[in-house]
């Protein structure tokens, strides 16, 4: 359950009220694919059961799912391919472009029924009262896509990308020249760093100490950073990007050493470990947007 990466946006004022939410989600339900779909896209519960909002002290989470046939279109291809021969050899002559197409789209009409279905989901979690949404990815696409469901349920939201007054490319280069960082963040042991210009040369560091003189040569040289591992009060690993990624998100073993031996039962674990977790991430996104200058505000 806990989170591994973070697009965080944010919530518009309009008061969100959870009943509505649920409502609406369960009418969005995942479905099954149907026999010609090879997609289907809804949502889940995210503990099982009929609840498809896990509300625990104002905290929200929700389930975007997709079921999505497989159908490798080299299976396809073969299978059209062997049926295009026997055909040229009945009519003895070489199949055409059209009948080509046509025989693949019956092997599609065949198959597709008989397809696999793969189930993917991706948890989000909303904080009605600061107006956060966050979701645990770190790919745009899937992120435009539950975003996309979500509007689609007509409950006025409108979540936008949280951006800074500074970039985060900017404030790392700067911290990294330095060698400080706002407190209470410490700069962790992998860095990529990127050359402006044609060459787009990268220089990477992994588990290599950050404060040497070469990182300031690269620095001086021209080279920006774009990724930049930290720590939040020896609480919180995680990797910061220039685009506002928040990636490989480590819940430290003090943090999570925190939550053993409370729970009798597995939701009950669930929900000491979502509290503890929406709480030091809550703080951490305030922290952070702190240390790159404040929030940017949009009309």
């Amino acid at each position: 359950m806990w989170f591994k990466n973070l697009l965080v946006y944010r919530l518009n004022e309009t008061k969100i009220k959870a009943d509505d939410l649920e409502a609406a989600l369960r009418d969005n339900a995942l479905q099954p694919c149907g026999g010609f779909e090879m997609e289907t896209r809804g949502w889940l519960a995210p503990r099982g059961g009929d609840q498809f909002l896990h509300a625990l002290q104002r905290q929200w989470l929700i389930t975007f799912g997709a079921n999505q046939k497989l159908l490798p279109g080299s299976i396809v291809t073969q299978e059209a391919k062997e049926r295009a021969e026997k055909l040229a050899e009945k009519q003895e002559h070489p199949v055409g472009r059209k009948q080509m197409r046509d025989i693949r789209e019956r092997v599609l009409e065949e198959l597709m029924p008989k397809a696999l279905s793969r189930r993917r989901s991706l948890n989000t979690w909303i904080d009605p009262v600061n107006h956060w949404l966050v979701i645990d990815t770190a790919a745009d696409k899937k992120a435009d896509e539950l975003l996309e469901s979500l509007l689609g349920l007509d409950l006025e939201l409108a979540p936008k990308r949280l951006e800074c007054q500074q970039s985060p490319s900017a404030q790392m280069t700067l911290w990294l020249n330095s060698g400080t960082v706002p407190a209470p963040f410490t700069i962790d042991q992998d860095l990529e760093l990127k050359a402006a210009g044609d060459s787009r040369a990268v220089e990477r560091y992994v588990n290599h100490p950050l404060e040497g003189r070469e990182i300031r040569e690269h620095i001086a040289g021209g080279k920006t950073a774009t990724r930049l591992g930290m720590t939040w009060k020896n609480r919180v690993s995680f990797v910061l990007t220039d685009q506002f990624q928040i990636k490989r998100v480590a819940f430290l073993d003090i943090l999570k050493g925190e939550t053993e031996s409370q729970a009798e039962d597995a939701d009950e674990q669930f929900d000491i470990d979502f509290a503890l977790m929406t709480g030091e991430l809550a703080a951490l996104l305030d922290d952070l947007v702190k240390a790159l200058g404040g929030e940017k505000k949009t009309g």
